[in-house]
């Protein structure tokens, strides 16, 4: 019997700091600057004491000359210098070093002022990445034209190509936790960085959020980016956090699939959901084992949990607002007979037959309870023809993670052995077995 769990935390606000805490570590990338840094700091320093935020100030550069470091030191500022050269390799230096609860980015030319960091301070609670945008209702920018074009189209590119609802995925204005940034493994050198952070960190499951503010050009100095080089860095990034947006791994893989421009896709999953909504309601709180981010979970009754053993995919579930557990179909971290009904929706395929997560859904489900499987039914030609076109257009993708291989008639043998009454047995597409079975009480 087992009898204790730990519940997904909700997202926290942050509350008072802890003796010696630093709550921001700001991390500012220069290239020279010391014009500007000389600018910038005082004012930083400055708002960041009057909102009694505990921080550090940290200066990235590649090669610091006299003036950088003087302006540095004379502001309380730590200034690292980064041997590799580029915007991503600096922001990575700074993330290695930043001891905060929070990671604030900011540009040393100006452009972002630094009275916005009450905005983004304020709204921390709402989201785990802020980002201060150009392009939402409220904000404002003053670019050169060209500049205006090319950087539309490039956040248009990526928000719409990698279906991430951020309009300006180029701003590198941002605060996050520092837990967001711990769990990304970030390759990229330049500015390229700020998109593979967004796409990261989405597929992990973290909460991303836009601010809109007013954006306005460097006062001194010339901008270090280059059209040429910046276009080949985006188009070998895009291509590779494709591939990564597009796996089965990323925590909204379910819940995107139902809003998908693939027709085929998005009504597979719309009847999914409409099936399984039908066949868990009036049964009382219900365990949802394998959760994923199927919008299943939205149907839930009260009292229900959700539970998945991939941490991403719970941080994503949090939008829903059902009680969420990390834990294994195999080993789940309740009592006997707890809940009224148990769903288990496309899971027992990816787990070996004989790690007996049948029995343990049936452990948790209480006498009279109704048990609610779906898998793919491997005896209909039907399964089998999707199964080969999925597998055929998408070479080792979620096909293959089919390791056991389920048959209706086996499943009702099995359940009919054991006292189950069957209640209903529904097919998604003539392929995907849906079954209701009943406990004897």
């Amino acid at each position: 019997m087992r009898q204790s769990f730990s519940l997904f935390p909700a997202r926290q606000s942050g509350g008072a700091p802890g003796p010696g805490t630093v709550q921001v570590s700001v991390i500012i990338p220069a290239l020279g600057e010391a014009e500007n840094l000389a600018a910038l700091l005082p004012e930083l320093r400055d708002r960041l004491v009057s909102l009694g935020i505990s921080h550090e100030i940290l200066v990235v550069d590649h090669a610091p000359d006299a003036a950088v470091a003087a302006v540095a030191d004379a502001n309380g500022a730590v200034l690292l210098e980064e041997p590799r050269v580029g915007y991503g390799a600096a922001l990575r230096c700074g993330f290695a070093r930043a001891g905060g609860e929070y990671v604030l980015t900011m540009d040393a030319d100006l452009s972002h002022p630094a009275r916005f960091i009450e905005r983004l301070w304020g709204a921390r609670g709402d989201a785990d990445v802020l980002i201060a945008s150009r392009y939402v209702p409220g904000a404002s920018y003053r670019m050169p034209i060209l500049r205006t074009v090319l950087s539309r189209a490039l956040n248009l590119v990526f928000s719409r190509g990698l279906d991430l609802r951020v309009r300006d995925m180029s701003s590198g204005f941002r605060l996050y936790r520092a837990r967001v940034l711990e769990s990304l493994d970030l390759e990229s050198s330049d500015f390229a960085v700020l998109q593979e952070i967004l796409v990261k960190a989405h597929c992990q499951g973290w909460g991303i959020r836009e601010v809109p503010f007013e954006y306005r050009p460097r006062l001194h100095g010339a901008s270090h980016a280059r059209i040429i080089a910046f276009g080949v860095s985006y188009a070998r990034t895009f291509r590779a956090l494709c591939r990564m947006r597009n796996s089965t791994q990323s925590a909204d893989y379910d819940g995107r699939a139902f809003d998908s421009v693939i027709p085929v896709q998005r009504l597979w999953q719309r009847r999914r959901c409409r099936e399984v909504a039908d066949l868990i309601a009036g049964e009382g709180p219900t365990l949802d084992v394998g959760c994923g981010s199927s919008r299943s979970i939205a149907t839930l009754p009260p009292g229900s949990v959700a539970v998945d053993i991939l941490l991403r995919k719970l941080r994503y579930a949090r939008r829903y607002g059902i009680l969420l557990a990390q834990a294994a179909g195999t080993a789940l971290p309740f009592r006997d007979a707890t809940f009224p009904c148990v769903l288990c929706s496309q899971v027992i395929e990816h787990v070996p037959k004989d790690a007996g997560m049948l029995e343990e859904l049936e452990r948790v489900l209480a006498p009279g309870g109704k048990l609610i499987i779906g898998t793919p039914d491997y005896a209909r030609w039907e399964w089998r023809v999707t199964e080969a076109a999925y597998r055929r257009a998408l070479p080792g993708a979620y096909a293959d993670e089919h390791i056991s291989r389920y048959t209706r008639d086996e499943l009702l043998s099995r359940f009919r052995d054991r006292g189950y009454a069957v209640e209903a047995v529904r097919y998604v597409a003539r392929g995907e077995l849906i079954m209701k079975v009943r406990k004897p009480g």
